[in-house]
């Protein structure tokens, strides 16, 4: 069931944020100050291409100071903007019982998308 969901999702609009995240990636990647950013939005890309059937999770062992200093310059630049997107498409989407699933799927990247450094997307068990 999962498998079916990522290829609707990623036909129906998940390749646009999978290609956003990945061109945000490589741009970001171009400076040396950028790439753990980059790293950021390749992890993003990675969900947003296949979202069903996984969960956000804290990194074991936690990033620490460094993870929260990094959120903070994150939800600075890109990260608040990212995450209204993420609510206002999850918004859109539970419209409708047919969309509910992929507004779920939506606010998961919501939390990811505010606060990358120290969280993970993890197969579920």
């Amino acid at each position: 069931m999962n498998t079916l969901l990522n290829v609707l999702w990623f036909l129906l609009g998940g390749f646009v944020l999978f290609f956003g995240y990945l061109l945000g990636a490589l741009v970001l990647c171009i400076t040396i100050i950028g790439i753990p950013f980059g790293v950021a939005c390749f992890r993003l890309a990675g969900l947003a291409a296949a979202p069903f059937g996984r969960e956000i999770r804290e990194k074991q062992p936690p990033g620490g100071a460094v993870a929260v200093i990094m959120n903070v310059i994150w939800i600075i630049l890109p990260g608040l903007e990212l995450a209204i997107f993420h609510l206002i498409m999850a918004g859109i989407f539970a419209i409708t019982i047919i969309g509910l699933p992929f507004a779920a799927q939506h606010l998961k990247m919501t939390r990811l998308a505010l606060l990358p450094f120290g969280f993970e997307a993890r197969q579920k068990l």
